[in-house]
């Protein structure tokens, strides 16, 4: 049987909400966030990027703690999860499967996360391990997570740069989902398309691993 881990902002999470709750702090419309993440994320820079030209010089990690000071800052809720998550997880639990999630974020997400009760064995984020993808070492952390080697991990995300590539040079088995803004946008691109599977949704995972 196999480990899946997957990532989490546009896999199980839509991040409607963490960019909404962004534009309403730096008190600039909804619309013009979104904008801009789509540019920086078309010109293949880091999402923040786009925090960074409404308020250039802004220190993200202060911002952040103000707003967790205030009262505003990150919420995971039930609604946030994409519609396929619950039933992709227990399915691949069902078929004997491990099933993981770890992907960029912060602590306070993992505990957010965790309040979820979602249907998986473990979680861990970069802000618990201190270190990021696509850099190897985050990789090499979750295997040593897994508690397996390389090649009985399937690692699932959207992002081609961030999760495909660098998990496949790992050693580790990928899956790319088309969805969100990265999964459309370089759906097409040789890192994608070098995935050992390609999906639009998570519910078709427990009949590919069959295969």
């Amino acid at each position: 049987m196999l480990t899946f881990a997957f990532d989490v902002g546009e896999t199980i999470l839509r991040d409607d909400r963490y960019w909404a709750s962004w534009a309403d702090w730096l008190n600039v419309p909804r619309h013009t966030l979104s904008a801009l993440v789509g540019a920086v994320v078309a010109q293949g820079r880091d999402n923040a990027d786009a925090l960074r030209l409404l308020r250039p010089g802004i220190d993200l990690d202060a911002e952040y703690a103000a707003r967790e000071a205030a009262g505003r800052g990150e919420r995971i809720e039930e609604e946030d999860l994409y519609p396929d998550v619950r039933r992709a997880l227990t399915d691949l639990r069902a078929a004997g499967h491990r099933v993981l999630i770890a992907g960029n974020q912060t602590v306070r997400a993992a505990e957010l996360l965790r309040a979820l009760d979602l249907p998986v064995d473990a979680i861990a984020t970069s802000g618990e391990w201190g270190v990021a993808k696509p850099r190897p070492e985050f990789f090499t952390r979750l295997t040593h997570f897994a508690e397996t080697t390389p090649d009985q991990i399937v690692y699932v995300g959207d992002h081609p740069a961030n999760d495909i590539t660098p998990a496949q040079a790992a050693g580790l088995r990928t899956a790319h989902i088309q969805r969100g803004p990265w999964g459309h946008l370089w759906a097409d691109e040789p890192e994608a398309a070098a995935a050992d599977w390609r999906i639009s949704t998570l519910t078709e995972l427990a009949a590919l691993a069959t295969e």
